[in-house]
């Protein structure tokens, strides 16, 4: 059971790394939705990651993992809970050699592109407008435009809930279709490094902004959301089974399935998890009964 006592425990065992209690997830999610967390910590540091695991371990409790919350519905009531974020924390980007980049978990994808277009690097053109962070798409395999995680990661250093450093090769990773061996391990992303090919930076800035030009018109970035809300299913697309159930506008409180591409479920003012959820439910309903087709979310619920 948490407690105060469990929290200043947590808080002893981790002083060194920057917490705030009782923060609002909301801040930390795209969805904009979710209660406060009653420890969150962001560990600049390896070594601060590690204190934080291995205090979170003594004290037997399990923290979640968050990046930029990109992919996340948080509970309204909150958390009772250590978060871990790592978002503009773990952080930082170093060329390895001629075509080698390792990043930290905490990084943009979109600064990684940036970085790798900098330095004359193709390969990660896809990432540029992926919202999320770099520990969040190697834990998702995240791809788009026909590009993924899987086709660039060489390997990937974790650390093991008890703070035990191991690295993967990129065969290790399980990379599959917004899946790797990473929703099993129970560990943390700290870096990865990504084996791209020398290019024109010219052309790859004129590819990054195409396929940033594409997201803009086909996606509502405009309110807030965890992007595909469910998971392609083979042989179809989920945008069109949506669409075709005649679902587009329709939803539960401030949440509803957008106008601009269905298979977005979006935050149109106020809506709470509850909301996004029983919109969730409805949308997997009626495309079951529409198409025979069971939709998979793709955004983690916690």
């Amino acid at each position: 059971m948490w407690s105060s006592e469990l929290q200043q425990t947590i808080i002893q065992r981790c002083a060194a790394a920057e917490y705030r209690l009782q923060e609002p997830l909301s801040r930390h999610t795209s969805f904009r939705i979710g209660g406060p967390a009653a420890i969150m910590a962001f560990p600049k540091t390896t070594e601060e990651l590690k204190l934080l695991l291995q205090g979170a371990a003594a004290a037997g409790v399990q923290p979640y993992i968050l990046g930029a919350g990109t992919n996340i519905l948080a509970p309204d009531e909150g958390l009772d809970a250590l978060v871990i974020c790592l978002k503009d924390a773990l952080c930082g980007i170093r060329c390895l050699d001629e075509t080698r980049l390792e990043i930290y978990a905490g990084e943009s994808m979109a600064k990684a592109a940036v970085f790798a277009k900098n330095h004359a690097l193709t390969g990660l053109e896809f990432a540029h407008g992926i919202p999320g962070t770099l520990g969040g798409g190697v834990y998702m395999n995240a791809g788009a435009y026909g590009g993924e995680l899987k086709q660039i990661v060489e390997s990937v250093t974790i650390l093991t809930m008890d703070g035990e450093e191991k690295t993967l090769s990129g065969e290790e990773c399980g990379f599959g279709y917004r899946t790797s061996v990473y929703q099993k391990l129970p560990c943390v992303i700290v870096r990865a490094v990504l084996r791209l090919q020398t290019g024109d930076p010219d052309v790859i800035g004129q590819t990054m902004r195409t396929l940033m030009e594409k997201r803009k018109a086909s996606q509502p970035l405009e309110l807030p959301s965890a992007g595909s809300t469910f998971k392609r299913p083979e042989g179809y697309f989920a945008g069109p089974l949506i669409e075709r159930a005649g679902l587009k506008g329709c939803g539960f409180g401030g949440a509803e399935v957008s106008k601009k591409h269905a298979g977005f479920v979006v935050n149109t003012g106020g809506a709470s998890a509850d909301d996004v959820k029983k919109t969730i439910a409805m949308v997997q309903s009626r495309v079951w009964e529409a198409s025979g087709v069971r939709l998979e979310p793709e955004v983690r619920i916690w």
